[in-house]
């Protein structure tokens, strides 16, 4: 196969019907290991939204229990990519990630944001990191299966387009984008999930590492001092250069879904998908329960 063979089967798919075989195919053939670092990113954006990072931190599953909380986030998201909307596997994270979030009283707008961050956030880190920049089908596709799970999610309102969705990130960031203590505890509890990935003493290194991938406005929200720039620099170039070389290796033959990601390290012995997350209790540590209409999830009950 030749490295750009499957960007060539992509593009004879339709972006709109075949969308979730060609973000399937993006995602694990493609570009596994910027998907991951990307959807990372993605989440970790939302926790300077105060509502977001303030209830994460109130439910203690992001200071506490970190790993365990990443390892079901990823591999509830990665059931969805792997087996689709439609089979048991399927049915069944979605139906995981609603009882959660119906538990909580999460509003739509904030719901909407954290879509958002999905769809734009990786095609952000690919163009600037990834071996090749993602295709307008893979753009439109990745659009079309995000929208999807947002219907099965019950959320309203959902953009239409990447360029909506792009247009809703940036004006719901720099309207909410703001300091919250809490959410600083979420923030650094995840820094510091990353950094046990590596041995010890590389610990501050890849923190430093990890802040200089970050923009100004995330920065400030959360109030890391800003790396150096020559720091700065070398990190991102480094990661570039990363790209550049996947370029030369051969195309991949087999898929890498998340759930083989070396970070997941909760479930050894494996897992039931309906095992996965948490069964909170209503009203617990004042998170009453949401209020907005999740009847379009109703399908995957």
């Amino acid at each position: 196969m030749k490295r750009f063979e499957r960007l060539e089967r992509i593009r004879r798919l339709d972006p709109v019907a075949d969308a979730l075989e060609i973000h399937r195919i993006s995602m694990a053939y493609e570009f596994p290991w910027d998907y991951t670092r990307a959807l990372e990113l993605a989440l970790y954006r939302t926790y300077a939204v105060p509502s977001i990072g303030r209830l994460l931190a109130r439910t203690a599953e992001l200071t506490e229990r970190t790993q365990k909380r990443y390892d079901d986030t990823v591999l509830l998201l990665d059931t969805v990519v792997e087996h689709g909307f439609a089979t048991e596997q399927g049915r069944t994270a979605i139906r995981r990630i609603n009882q959660m979030h119906r538990s909580y009283d999460i509003g739509d707008d904030d719901m909407r944001y954290v879509l958002s961050t999905f769809v734009v956030v990786p095609r952000r880190w690919i163009d600037a990191y990834g071996w090749r920049r993602l295709s307008r089908h893979e753009i439109v596709a990745g659009t079309e299966y995000y929208r999807t799970l947002g219907r099965h999610m019950g959320i309203p309102d959902v953009p239409r387009t990447y360029e909506e969705f792009e247009t809703l990130l940036d004006a719901y960031e720099e309207e909410h984008f703001a300091w919250d203590e809490e959410a600083r505890r979420v923030s650094d509890a995840t820094l510091d999930l990353m950094a046990s990935w590596y041995p010890r003493p590389l610990a501050p290194l890849l923190r430093t590492a990890t802040l200089a991938l970050l923009d100004e406005p995330l920065l400030r929200a959360f109030r890391y001092p800003r790396p150096g720039s020559a720091a700065t620099a070398l990190v991102r170039r480094a990661v570039r250069t990363r790209g550049r070389l996947v370029r030369l290796l051969p195309p991949r033959r087999s898929p890498h879904f998340a759930r083989q990601n070396r970070e997941v390290k909760g479930y050894p012995n494996g897992y039931r998908v309906a095992d996965l997350g948490t069964h909170p209790v209503p009203g617990l540590r004042g998170c009453p329960v949401r209020h907005h209409d999740t009847s379009a999830a109703d399908p995957v009950e």
